[in-house]
């Protein structure tokens, strides 16, 4: 029953590739063009992979099952755990009657919805992913946005794109770290590289999203704050990652970005702000009336009737108190060594039972990829519930309550849990039985070029896991070893595959199906990603430029110096 992975099972490399591609392929054909639900799709491309690894890759059918059920309670805990709370804490918040005044608090900043929605997106976006990740800010943020008047697709389209630039640091620089991990190489150099690449698309995020919020005309009134805000989250980024701390990169930029957004709106107002919320307002009318009672049903329950004028200070602090909270206990179990330690000593690691020794790695030792690790108290999902009880007390909601509503938090979940493990389940099929590292090696043999090509990996990594970690730890050493071989600096290539994965992270089906969920549009998901996947391929061509003039005396001079 053992197994040693193939690099290529059908001889010529390009052949075992393109066979290898095929899950893939069918996950975003079913998703993307033939408008299947997302588990649909998913549990099909999951068949797909098992079929591949057994008759191309010739693993056996028990282990490639296996792997699969190992993938699908990984997309379960922790993936699912995260948004499962994020979305219950923000239900309590709703409950309480406290997340109106939350709405009231951005409305002190901008009465402008575009202005709100970058802030929200974007900056408050940015320090969710900088605490949680996972999901967790496009779940908060896309219901945040419909409360301030966008239809359901359009805030799902917005939080999406807006969710890239903070993805590398996500998570307290989880990726950064993972990568680290596995090649060696210092977390912080690979930070730093980092550093000098995302920020040059984090500039250009603000832009992108006033013209996702309201057209030309968004792009045109808008600018002069949506650059300042960019330019300000680019400049702190990479000051942060080069200089500071990559732990603390994305916190550090999204308040300073908020900041500088604060207080740029105190000496300029923006025009065609009451045309834009009129404008929202008749997209979500139209959105509305071709809906089926169902699916109106489905959209969580907001309100445009807000009166934000007593707002006065103690109403502002409860109002941000969860996710002042938040950010407390993050901090605490993420920055504070000896409480990060002691969390992570209490993971639990489960050798999966029939897997765990049968998968052998091309040295004949057992792969360390079969131990689950069960973190039932380091996950940033139990963090989230012990935010989520605390903020329930402060907030006098009712045990009663708070238990409704974690019971239709995951009714509401059931059919996003499936996509998810599924797509988890195909990732591992595929990373265990040898596709992924083929499907890598026939990429990273175009020599010197690939240096332009590199980010490509990062951003199928993360289109198929969803996670940046996860794309590092698929492809981490492979940029190593690639970089060597063709003589690019290793960790240019190793940063590539980070910030490539940035990009990756809207069309991933598992982040396509939170956003949808969060809105009230699950089942959707293809026509979601039908609308962020030119952004996203966008985004990666111009990474792949930079990243392959940066390998070149062209923009090497970008690049930090280490001795």
């Amino acid at each position: 029953m053992n197994f040693t992975p193939q690099i290529s099972p059908l001889g010529p490399l390009w052949l075992s590739a393109i066979v290898g591609l095929l899950p893939l392929a069918t996950i975003f054909v079913t998703l993307g063009w033939l408008r299947w639900k997302a588990h649909w799709a998913g549990l099909t491309a999951v068949a797909v992979a098992i079929i591949v690894a057994v008759f191309a890759w010739q693993m056996p059918f028990t282990l490639a099952l296996l792997s699969a059920t190992q993938g699908a309670v990984f997309g379960i805990f922790p993936i699912m755990w995260i948004v499962f709370t994020a979305i219950a804490l923000y239900q309590i918040t709703v409950v309480s009657g406290r997340f109106e005044d939350l709405r009231g608090v951005f409305a002190l900043v901008s009465d402008d919805p575009r202005v709100q929605a970058m802030l929200i997106a974007f900056c408050f976006g940015g320090l969710l992913e900088a605490l949680a990740g996972f999901g967790a800010p496009v779940a908060i943020t896309g219901v945040m946005l419909m409360a301030i008047g966008f239809s359901a697709l359009r805030a799902a389209i917005v939080v999406l794109v807006a969710n890239t630039a903070p993805v590398a640091f996500g998570a307290i620089a989880i990726p950064i770290i993972t990568a680290g991990n596995l090649t060696k190489i210092p977390y912080q150099q690979i930070g730093a590289y980092v550093g000098h690449q995302t920020p040059l698309l984090a500039a250009f995020v603000p832009l992108i999203l006033v013209y996702l919020a309201d057209g030309k005309r968004g792009f045109k009134q808008l600018w002069p704050v949506a650059l300042a805000t960019g330019l300000a989250f680019a400049i702190a980024q990479w000051v942060s990652a080069t200089w500071l701390s990559v732990e603390l990169t994305d916190i550090i930029a999204s308040l300073v970005g908020l900041a500088v957004a604060v207080v740029f709106m105190r000496f300029w107002k923006p025009e065609g702000a009451a045309e834009a919320l009129a404008t929202l307002h008749a997209d979500r009318d139209a959105e509305l009336a071709g809906m089926t009672d169902k699916e109106r049903a489905a959209l969580p329950e907001l309100h445009d009737d807000v009166d934000h004028t007593h707002l006065n200070g103690s109403r502002i602090f409860m109002a941000l108190f969860p996710y002042l909270l938040v950010i407390a206990v993050f901090s605490v179990t993420k920055l504070i060594e000896p409480v990060k330690v002691w969390m992570a000593s209490t993971d639990i690691k489960i050798k999966w039972p029939g897997l765990d020794g049968h998968i052998l790695t091309a040295s004949g030792q057992p792969s360390g990829s079969t131990i689950y690790n069960f973190q039932w108290l380091s996950s940033p999902g139990t963090s989230l519930l012990i935010s989520l009880v605390i903020v329930a007390i402060v907030y006098q909601v009712s045990a009663g309550k708070v238990l409704n509503e974690l019971w239709k938090t995951l009714y509401k979940l059931r059919y996003s849990i499936l996509t998810v493990a599924s797509v988890l389940a195909l990732a591992y099929v595929m990373n265990l039985s040898g596709q992924t590292i083929t499907i890598g090696t026939w990429i990273a043999g175009t020599g010197a070029a690939f240096a332009f090509f590199s980010p490509i990996l990062g951003w199928i990594g993360t289109a198929v896991t969803g996670s940046d970690t996860s794309a590092n730890a698929l492809f981490a050493t492979l940029q190593q070893t690639a970089g060597v071989k063709a003589g690019i600096d290793p960790t240019l290539l190793v940063a590539a595959n980070t910030s490539g994965g940035v990009v990756g992270k809207m069309i991933s089906p598992q982040n396509l199906t939170i956003a949808a969920t969060a809105v009230g549009l699950l089942g959707r998901e293809s026509d979601i990603l039908r609308k962020v996947l030119w952004w996203s391929l966008g985004m990666l061509a111009v990474l792949c430029l930079l990243v392959g003039l940066q390998s070149t005396p062209v923009l090497s001079w970008m690049l930090p110096v280490f001795e």
